[in-house]
């Protein structure tokens, strides 16, 4: 059996690891989505002029950092802060980009643009949420790895 077909052979069944991959998933939005909604709100409300295209780049990034900085602080609680910080900054940042990009692309497609609006934003989270849980699952069941 090969590495590729054990990978396709796990469990995904397992309620332990959904539960818990949605538990990492959940911090991880938390975090993405303050510097990531921040962001928009930020433009919008004062009326920045910029592309799209430039507000959600700003917005991924806001979203990743911020992400990593809650982590950072959540872990510090079980770890030394500099080794919490290597963990934040070494979770999946396929996971994170995805959420992010999911989050985005969810926000000009129902908005046209970089709006934010009260129906837009769980639309938003949903899909945030939704995007990378499968993978984190299966980083947790294949590899093992998780970010709590």
């Amino acid at each position: 059996m090969t590495a590729l077909t054990a990978n396709l052979a796990i469990n995904w069944l397992c309620k332990h690891t959904w539960k818990r991959a949605s538990y990492n998933t959940s911090w991880c939005l938390l975090g993405c989505a303050i510097g990531d909604l921040g962001t928009i709100a930020y433009f919008q409300f004062m009326g920045i002029d910029w592309p799209v295209w430039a507000i959600m780049s700003l917005a991924i990034l806001n979203g990743l950092i911020t992400s990593i900085l809650l982590e950072t602080i959540i872990l510090s609680r079980q770890m030394l802060l500099k080794l919490a910080f290597k963990t934040a900054i070494g979770m999946s940042l396929i996971s994170m980009i995805a959420m992010e990009a999911a989050m985005n692309v969810t926000d000009v497609l129902l908005t046209g643009g970089a709006i934010l609006t009260w129906w837009v934003i769980p639309f938003m989270l949903v899909a945030g949420f939704v995007t990378p849980l499968p993978y984190n699952y299966w980083r947790l069941k294949v590899l093992g790895k998780g970010c709590h």
